[in-house]
C-alpha cells in the first residue's frame, strides 16, 4: 500500500516510478500474473506523477489538476472506463477546441486569424520530406504568426524552432471528444494506484543489471532486487543520469535527451465573486503574440480561473514565481475585463513542473529527426530491463492514456519473459 516502508525483500518486479504507466504496468501485472510480487517505487510523495489534483481551500466540493487535466480522445481512453470503474465521473461537457463556450468575439479578425491557424496546420499535415521544425511552415510576416506560436507552444510545450513535425504528424490520441473528471485526473489515476504495494519517497540512483540472475536496485532507501525492472521515469531525469545503469545504456540517454520534457505550468485564481466572469468559458489572453496565457473561466462552473502557460513563458514565470505568474495572468484577464477585475483574483493553486524533483518538466516532445528514438526509447533491453511512459508511445505521447498504453505493453512483456525463464 502507498506509504509501506518494508525494506530489503527480493521481488519478481521493479516498476521505478508511480505514474500512469508505473500504475497501468503494476495493475496489469496484477491482474494477469498475480502469482508474481511488484512493488512500485516512486521517489515523490504520492501516486500519480504527472497527474496530480489538489483541493480548493475551502470548498472541499472542487478539485483542481494541477498536471494533466483533459481525457483526450477520451472514447478509447482507456482511463475513461476506468474513471467509472473507480466511482469518479466523467464530465462529457464540450472542451473549447471540440465547441465549447468561447470568449472570443465572432468578427472579421477571429476569422482571419482561424484560417491562418487552419492553414498552418494544412501545412505541417501535408509536409513531404526530410524532417524540419515547427517554426519552418510559418509563413513570414503572417500577422496571425504570434497566434499560431501560442497554440503550438501548448501543443508541445516548447517553442515551434524546436519541434519535430514528423512526431506532430503521429500523434493520434483516438477518437474525440476530450472529457474531463470532475474528481480530478490526478484523483483517477492515484486511485487506480492503490491497490498497488508502493514504497513513495524512495529514489533509485543506480541499476546494476551485470549478473544473469537478478537485477540489483540501489535506492537512498538500501538496495533491492529483482528478476526484471520496468522504468518509467520522465526523459529528463533519464537523460541527466539521475538513474545509473551498470553497464550503461547510452543509447537510452542519448534518446531521452532528444525527446525532452517540454513546460507547461497551471495558475489557478480563486474568483471572489464568481459571478464576475462567465462559466466554463474559455479565452486566450493574446492573439498577437506567441507568449500568452490561455485561460479557462471557471472550470465547472468553480470560482476559479485556470490559467496555462507553456513553453519560455512558462519557464520565465515558474522562475520569477508566483507573484510573477499572478501579475501576468491579470493583466492579461484585466485587458479583456477592465482593471477591477484584479480585485477579485488571488492566487489557490500553481504548478511548477520544470523544477519539480524526480520529474523536471511537463510532456515530452520530439527534436527535428529524433521522432523514431521514441521506440529506441522503448525498447526492452536483454529482456529484463523494461521502459515505458508517455515518451515511448509513438502516436499518443504527451498523454496520461498514452502512458497507460506503454505500461500495458511493457507488463505484458514482462509476463513473456517469464514463461520464457520461469
Amino acid at each position: 500500500m502507498p506509504g509501506d516502508n518494508g525494506k530489503g525483500a527480493d521481488e519478481d518486479v521493479v516498476i521505478i516510478g508511480a505514474g500512469a504507466a508505473g500504475i497501468a504496468a503494476a495493475r496489469r501485472l496484477q491482474a494477469i500474473r498475480p502469482d508474481l510480487s511488484i512493488l512500485l517505487l516512486e521517489a515523490g510523495n504520492r501516486l500519480g506523477g504527472r497527474a496530480w489534483t489538489v483541493g480548493l481551500p475551502g470548498a472541499d466540493n472542487v478539485r483542481l489538476d494541477l498536471g494533466c487535466g483533459w481525457l483526450h480522445g477520451a472514447r478509447t481512453n482507456a482511463w475513461t472506463e476506468i474513471a467509472g470503474e473507480v466511482g469518479l465521473t466523467v464530465d462529457r461537457t464540450p472542451a473549447p477546441w471540440n465547441g465549447g463556450r468561447q470568449l472570443e468575439r465572432d468578427d472579421a479578425d477571429a476569422r482571419a486569424s482561424q484560417e491562418a491557424i487552419g492553414a498552418y496546420f494544412e501545412r505541417l499535415e501535408s509536409h513531404e520530406g526530410g524532417d524540419t521544425d515547427l517554426a519552418a511552415k510559418l509563413e513570414p510576416g503572417n500577422p496571425w504568426n504570434g497566434h499560431i506560436r501560442a497554440i503550438g507552444t501548448y501543443i508541445t510545450g516548447a517553442e515551434l524552432e524546436r519541434s519535430s513535425v514528423a512526431d506532430y504528424n503521429r500523434y493520434d490520441p483516438g477518437p474525440g471528444p476530450d472529457w474531463r473528471v470532475r474528481e480530478g485526473y490526478g484523483t483517477l489515476i492515484s486511485r487506480y494506484g492503490s491497490p498497488v504495494p508502493a514504497r513513495l519517497g524512495v529514489e533509485v540512483t543506480r541499476i546494476d543489471h551485470r549478473h544473469a540472475g537478478r537485477i540489483g536496485i540501489e535506492t537512498n532507501q538500501g538496495t533491492l532486487s529483482a528478476r526484471a525492472v520496468l522504468v518509467t521515469v520522465s526523459t529528463n531525469v533519464l537523460a541527466a543520469g539521475r538513474i545509473a545503469f551498470d553497464p550503461p545504456l547510452p543509447g537510452k540517454a542519448e534518446a531521452a535527451a532528444r525527446l525532452p520534457l517540454g513546460l507547461a505550468d497551471k495558475l489557478f485564481l480563486r474568483l471572489a465573486n464568481p459571478e464576475a466572469l462567465p462559466a466554463d468559458t474559455h479565452m486566450l489572453g493574446s492573439t498577437s503574440r506567441g507568449a500568452t496565457g490561455t485561460y479557462q473561466l471557471r472550470p465547472f462552473g468553480a470560482p476559479v480561473v485556470e490559467a496555462y502557460f507553456a513553453g519560455d513563458l512558462a519557464r520565465d514565470l515558474e522562475r520569477e514565481g508566483r507573484e510573477a505568474a499572478f501579475s501576468f495572468a491579470a493583466d492579461e484577464l484585466a485587458a479583456h475585463f477592465g482593471a477591477d477585475i484584479r480585485k477579485e483574483l488571488s492566487v489557490a493553486a500553481i504548478s511548477a513542473w520544470a523544477a519539480t524533483p524526480h520529474i523536471g518538466g511537463s510532456y515530452s516532445y520530439a527534436e527535428p529527426g529524433a521522432s523514431d528514438l521514441r521506440g529506441e526509447l522503448a525498447a526492452p533491453h536483454n529482456g529484463r530491463i523494461f521502459f515505458a511512459g508517455e515518451a515511448c508511445s509513438r502516436s499518443r505521447y504527451s498523454t496520461a492514456h498514452g502512458a497507460y498504453e506503454t505500461g500495458v505493453d511493457a507488463a505484458d512483456l514482462i509476463a513473456g519473459s517469464f514463461q520464457q525463464n520461469p
